[in-house]
């Protein structure tokens, strides 16, 4: 398959495995992991390791995962859940206190327990088939030895730098000479590599029970932090079946509650409802059909979606095609809507990076973590090496009787999510993007390019792209609609949009944001298609 009219890149074909991640360096450790035998899983957590090095500010053991693995042999599907916990002194009373109106966005009382790293280990146990020492290897290499900072590595480095400032420990390692390292840098954090050695050593233990553990819970306990070695020593990974609708004839597959996949296979859901395919590719008719949906979706997610220890939620009824029927009556083609209310609910009932693997037997996984916003909390715990995550203060409230109140122990609802979809019980495609509250935005985009709009993988993902905003992140959720969209998708589209009601910003041509990776798999020939995104240094590479 040639490049596309007026794409970037061409479609990556292979035959024997592929693999789409956000940084070249992880896609070539994913790929030599395949090369050498391994499956999609060995190599998906390969890749994801490296990411961790090579992109500090997106992902890495302090933080959390989702994915879903596709076996080829069976067609079955299964999920694994990598969130953290609040920690247990983390109660709604304790921040209000002490004078907090909303969770602190960064720093040590932003943290949650990080998941990522049990959830990798339960991956490779359920699912791999080589060593962790193997697997690690790649990204151990690049922590001590360094690697090549890129030019948008050094961009965000720069944009948070005066966060990052404040906490020595992670201005040591980013902030080298206390400037943010220049493009080519050969970047090193050999704390991080020692920590993964440990790891591999000892396995997850060390990191939630053994000495990182204690290192981690001595520079909370020194610093003001919450967490400690019990709060860590009491996490697990779920595995799970995923959540699944089906559209137009193909089944996809979706993360379950605490992350946001809910919202995207309900947006589906709803657009089903009307003939997309006839509105047409990037059509004023089509943007406004999905913008409106994405905003009852959305509406529905803030009412309803919490940690379902904590919050009964209805998930079978908002993916239920009546539910999506009663939602699709809510919009009108010739309005936006400047308040959106939760759908009615019958009374007996989230900076991230995102990678994907197909190996030669036809497995797939679909991964994604993140330290929730970029950096994190910003804070590079001791000696460790490894960067905090900020998911318990971007992601929970302190609004009392919420679904997402913060509470001791409970997960905050999660902007990650991934999919993978299938036809007749045969993959067709496995892809994501990172962007918090544009990753069901995303997804729902390059889907319906996909399969409304017959789009290949790379037109599915280069196409004109737009988020509406606000999302779900509590300090965002008081602004008013916001629709932003590059400005390829056309002046005539964009006036026709205002004339709807839309408040329209309009961003450069390849500003919207987001890194989308997608592998589709030919089903008559099984060839592999492999796109990747454009906006960001990302990378498809198969043999």
């Amino acid at each position: 398959m040639a490049r596309g009219e007026g794409t970037r890149r061409a479609v990556v074909m292979a035959r024997e495995g592929m693999v789409a991640t956000a940084h070249p360096l992880a896609t070539s450790a994913g790929l030599d992991v395949l090369r050498r035998g391994g499956n999609a899983m060995d190599a998906a957590i390969a890749a994801a390791l490296v990411t961790g090095v090579t992109l500090p500010a997106m992902c890495g053991l302090g933080g959390d995962a989702f994915l879903i693995h596709y076996d080829g042999r069976t067609g079955e599907v299964t999920a694994i859940n990598g969130s953290g916990i609040a920690p247990q002194a983390a109660s709604r009373e304790y921040f209000v206190e002490r004078g907090y109106e909303k969770m602190p966005f960064t720093g040590l009382l932003s943290v949650a327990v990080p998941g990522a790293v049990h959830a990798y280990f339960t991956a490779i146990e359920r699912f791999g088939t080589m060593e962790p020492a193997e697997l690690f290897a790649p990204a151990i290499r690049y922590a001590e030895e360094g690697f090549p900072l890129t030019t948008e590595g050094n961009q965000t480095i720069a944009a948070y730098a005066e966060g990052m400032s404040r906490f020595p420990t992670s201005a040591e390692i980013y902030l080298p000479g206390g400037a943010p390292p220049k493009p080519g840098h050969l970047l090193r954090n050999p704390n991080l590599a020692r920590s993964m050695r440990l790891i591999v050593e000892g396995g997850p233990e060390v990191f939630y029970q053994g000495e990182i553990a204690e290192e981690i819970a001595r520079f909370m306990a020194d610093n003001g932090g919450l967490m400690t070695v019990e709060d860590l020593a009491g996490h697990e990974s779920v595995v799970y079946k995923p959540l699944q609708t089906e559209y137009r004839g193909y089944t996809v597959y979706q993360t379950a509650l605490p992350s946001q996949g809910i919202i995207m296979l309900e947006e589906l859901n709803i657009l089903s409802n009307a003939d997309l395919a006839a509105m047409g590719a990037g059509s004023a008719d089509a943007i406004h059909l999905m913008v409106e949906t994405k905003k009852l979706a959305f509406a529905d997610r803030l009412a309803y979606c919490g940690d379902p220890k904590f919050v009964q939620v209805p998930v079978d009824t908002l993916l239920s095609p009546e539910f999506a029927r009663e939602r699709f009556k809510v919009i009108d083609m010739n309005r936006a809507m400047e308040q959106c209310e939760a759908g009615r609910i019958p009374e007996q009932l989230g900076d991230t990076t995102y990678l994907c693997v197909v190996d030669r037997d036809g497995n797939a996984v679909s991964l994604i973590h993140s330290l929730s916003a970029a950096f994190g909390s910003q804070v590079v715990a001791g000696n460790t090496g490894i960067l905090l995550n900020n998911r318990a203060g971007r992601g929970f409230t302190l609004e009392e009787g919420h679904p997402n109140v913060i509470a001791p122990g409970k997960r905050t609802m999660h902007t990650l999510n991934c999919y993978l979809i299938t036809q007749g019980g045969k993959l067709r495609w496995v892809g994501g993007t990172p962007g918090g509250d544009g990753q069901p935005q995303w997804n729902m985009q390059v889907i319906t390019n996909l399969i409304d709009f017959g789009m290949n993988v790379q037109e599915a993902i280069e196409a004109p792209r737009w988020l509406s905003f606000p999302g779900t992140d509590p300090i965002n959720l008081p602004n008013d609609f916001v629709l932003r969209i590059e400005g390829r998708a056309g002046a005539e589209v964009i006036e026709e949009l205002r004339r709807r009601g839309h408040r329209v910003e309009v961003l450069g041509d390849w500003a919207a944001g987001g890194a989308a990776q997608v592998i589709e798999v030919d089903p008559e020939t099984g060839t592999l298609f492999g796109g990747s995104d454009p906006r960001t240094e990302g990378l498809a590479l198969g043999y």
